[in-house]
């Protein structure tokens, strides 16, 4: 992977390092889940464009739509980047939250990213670490 994608991985692994911080964070404070709501939109928009850059330079597929997360999700899940159709809910989530105005929708998001979607995102990050990032490359 050249430069460029490093460091947009680099991006991924810092937002989901402060992303975790939600684990030990009150859920009750608004300002703490309006904050967690945006980091998870962040993390979760790098995730699908570290998986396009891996899509376009490892498996040299470039037929799909630019700026389609969706259909980056699919081409990552057939190429077993990801391996969970939980990723299509964080999309779903992800949109939903651009529309929550009384802050009802994120606390259900932050319970969910607690749940089931801060594993995914681990899981990503590892899956790129060993498998992706460094193929052929010396280790930074």
């Amino acid at each position: 992977m050249d430069e460029k994608y490093y460091r947009r991985f680099e991006s991924f692994r810092n937002s989901l390092s402060a992303l975790e911080e939600i684990r030990e964070r009150d859920l009750n404070d608004s300002f703490i889940l309006s904050g967690a709501g945006a980091k998870f939109n962040i993390t979760f928009d790098l995730a699908w464009k570290v998986m396009k850059d891996i899509i376009i330079q490892r498996f040299a597929v470039v037929d799909f739509p630019k700026g389609s997360p969706r259909e980056v999700l699919r081409k990552a899940y057939e190429f077993r980047l990801i391996s969970d159709d939980i990723w299509m809910d964080m999309l779903r989530d992800r949109h939903d939250l651009t529309h929550d105005y009384d802050g009802e929708i994120v606390k259900s998001v932050c319970t969910r990213l607690i749940d089931s979607y801060l594993a995914l995102f681990e899981a990503f990050q590892k899956t790129v670490e060993t498998q992706y990032l460094f193929e052929g490359e010396e280790k930074r």
